[in-house]
């Protein structure tokens, strides 16, 4: 399972991404068969060794060997044909038919023609088959689970197609941006292609980039020339996991009963999103009694959570900003050497490498129903038999 983080400083295509995917994983070879695999015998792989303002990198190029400039006309029906009959692993097929669909639907849109009916133009020739099924073998390979993100340099100006002049980016790049933060740069020219898109688009990247540590780095090189290099850099990173950026939610309530936030209402907090919360008396304007209520929450549930809270309180507004938090590692585990059942048990380990321990509250709940035993008591009980030395390892 990896987690990567991309970089474009002045491009993004399909053999971008190829030619990074292969070096994060050294998997040419893989690469130089995949024309035999794919049935296109018209085609085959060129590596070499190239030079973007100093980084020397790998650029990997797919060669028609039929015609270089002979137009293709496939259907998305013909590409999936090819990958459904294609050599490699049923995973890597599926990756790069959602990879194709992403492309053919922006198509069908832009054109106001049915997906089926759509016929590629720039991206049905060997070359981009090649890049994108690639691709998925490699993301397969690697298997990427997380993917952060700069925001995407798409250039500006016009841009020559089989459609005529466009503008840049074009109208099914431009659509498979919907919903990514991109910026135009200081250089014309198309900084980001649809393939390179549709890609981008399937990897499904999360912009807000938290603390990263970098493993491995690799660049992957675009043909074109800008003053800034043009290669694409993928790392393979890990998560800071001791620091991270949440967010805090909060609301004012005054004219609601206290009932309301009882037990039932705090469950329901916890399952959309808060993962802490607290509440705290305060005094509002004209003196009027009221409860603060704060929650903690990751930025993928602050709209899930704030909908909850708007629907289920008699506030009118919440408010929510973001905090880095720095945390101890923790980890859960099971004990059973008790007569009295199995609890779990947070370890915790501070900066120094000390241990500290908790018995779950949840886990003392239930024994205390099953035993009717006071919880301290039990709580006592069962810390008198846990073997320390063997918990701590």
């Amino acid at each position: 399972m990896s987690t990567i983080y991309i970089e474009a400083f002045s491009g993004m295509s399909g053999d971008m991404f190829l030619s990074a995917f292969a070096a994060l994983d050294n998997s040419y070879d893989i690469l130089r068969d995949l024309p035999k695999k794919l049935g296109l015998r018209d085609a085959k792989i060129k590596i070499s060794d190239v030079n973007k303002n100093g980084i020397v990198c790998k650029h990997v190029k797919v060669i028609d060997l039929n015609n270089t400039k002979k137009e293709h006309h496939r259907h998305l029906s013909d590409i999936q044909h090819i990958i459904d009959n294609a050599e490699i692993l049923d995973t890597a097929k599926k990756i790069a038919k959602e990879i194709f669909l992403i492309i053919g639907k922006s198509e069908s849109e832009i054109h106001n023609i049915p997906l089926e009916e759509i016929h590629f133009h720039e991206i049905s020739g060997v070359d981009s088959i090649i890049d994108i099924v690639g691709c998925a073998i490699l993301i397969d390979k690697l298997g990427i689970k997380k993917t952060y993100s700069m925001a995407v340099c798409t250039g500006f100006g016009f841009v020559n197609t089989q459609h005529g002049k466009l503008p840049v980016p074009a109208p099914a790049t431009a659509d498979i941006l919907r919903d990514i933060p991109c910026y135009t740069g200081d250089e014309p020219g198309e900084k980001i292609t649809p393939t390179g898109a549709a890609i981008l688009k399937y990897l499904n990247p999360d912009f807000d980039v938290p603390v990263l540590i970098r493993k491995k780095t690799v660049y992957g090189p675009g043909e074109m020339s800008f003053v800034s290099p043009n290669v694409l850099r993928l790392s393979i990173c890990e998560l800071n996991n001791k620091q991270e950026k949440i967010f805090v939610m909060e609301t004012n309530i005054d004219d609601m009963s206290g009932e309301f936030l009882g037990i039932d209402f705090q469950k329901d907090l916890m399952k959309n999103g808060a993962f802490d919360f607290y509440l705290t008396d305060v005094q509002m304007k004209k003196s009027r009694k009221g409860v603060l209520l704060t929650c903690l929450t990751n930025k993928k549930d602050i709209k899930q959570l704030s909908n909850f809270i708007l629907e289920n309180t008699t506030t009118i507004g919440v408010r929510y900003y973001p905090v880095n938090r720095i945390y101890l590692e923790r980890e859960f585990k099971k004990f059973n050497s008790t007569k009295y059942g199995e609890v779990n048990i947070k370890v915790v380990t501070t900066p120094t490498g000390k241990k500290r321990m908790k018995i779950e509250y949840d886990d003392l709940v239930i024994l205390n129903k099953k035993w009717k035993l006071p919880l301290q008591t039990l709580k006592q009980e069962i810390i008198k038999t846990i073997n320390f030395e063997e918990l701590y390892t």
